[in-house]
């Protein structure tokens, strides 16, 4: 496997991004994660999605430090500062959720909150349902588990579709498009920071051709049985959805009506936000986080 890795220079000067580098070596990938207050405060893990990093994390981890947790945001393999396999082939649904089971482990992360969105959400879900011990807590975002038995929306259709025919991603474009409010040049160029060409960016045109679209898709059959596992979840589950989301619009409403540690639960929705609601939304939803926390 051909691996390149974004070199620091790309990262200087990186706005509201003040948080020292960790890092985790697994199965010769080296997993790049922000790790910020106490060490024995009780884990929130932030999983992004595609094609962002742990950079969309930046304005509610000094929320979560304040307020005594321990805030953790890894960056998924192939994005951040994290490794990038150079071949699309070297990418599946089925080989991110192993890296970050190992991660996960390596790193010796239990009793975890989780706040996923996105691919964030497909990669976590996945580890809640095999490994319900692990975590306390979930918050949802827009996010989901697709099985490929339902119809995608057309706007995930054609998400596919460009990111399969664009000859230049235009990464920092693409997450500015999916929020409420006028992204910043600065903030445009940080997300276009772990990309220096187009060579680095295997991971994320391929992420889009793995969300399990037809029945018969390799990780149907997964997802369908952690989909079995997540409603026998009892732990709490929260749902804090956009409402400007074109793309996951209506898709948490299966998590509230069939995870037992969702159902009663007063579910929130958040006003103003896009795809991307960390950017235009971000202490807000980290405030909703932390209630949940409290109050649970």
């Amino acid at each position: 496997m051909d691996i390149l890795r974004t070199p620091e220079d790309c990262f200087i000067n990186l706005p509201d991004y003040p948080f020292e580098a960790h890092y985790e070596d697994i199965e010769g990938l080296r997993i790049h994660y922000l790790d910020e207050g106490p060490r024995d405060g009780d884990v929130v893990l932030m999983l992004h999605g595609e094609p962002s990093w742990s950079f969309l994390y930046r304005h509610m981890i000094p929320l979560f430090v304040a307020a005594g947790y321990r805030a953790i945001a890894p960056d998924l393999v192939g994005f951040g500062k994290s490794d990038k396999p150079a071949e699309m082939a070297d990418y599946s649904y089925q080989a991110h959720v192993d890296w970050m089971r190992t991660w996960i482990e390596a790193v010796g992360l239990r009793d975890i909150n989780l706040v996923a969105q996105d691919w964030g959400s497909l990669i976590g879900l996945r580890l809640v349902a095999e490994h319900p011990d692990w975590f306390a807590r979930v918050v949802i975002a827009n996010g989901g588990l697709p099985t490929g038995d339902q119809q995608m929306p057309e706007a995930f259709q054609r998400w596919q579709e460009f990111c399969r025919t664009v000859p230049k991603l235009p990464i920092g474009r693409v997450i500015s498009g999916g929020t409420a409010t006028q992204l910043a040049d600065d903030v445009i160029d940080a997300y276009n920071a772990p990309f220096p060409d187009e060579s680095y960016k295997a991971g994320a045109r391929i992420f889009p051709a793995l969300v399990p679209t037809s029945a018969d898709d390799p990780a149907a059959p997964a997802n369908r049985q952690a989909w079995r596992a997540l409603m026998r979840f009892e732990k709490p589950f929260l749902t804090a959805f956009s409402d400007g989301d074109p793309i996951t619009a209506g898709g948490e409403r299966p998590f509230q009506r069939l995870v037992k540690g969702a159902q009663g639960r007063e579910h929130v929705t958040i006003s103003g936000a896009g795809h991307f609601l960390q950017e235009d939304k971000g202490p807000e939803f980290a405030r909703v986080v932390i209630d949940f926390m409290e109050s649970t």
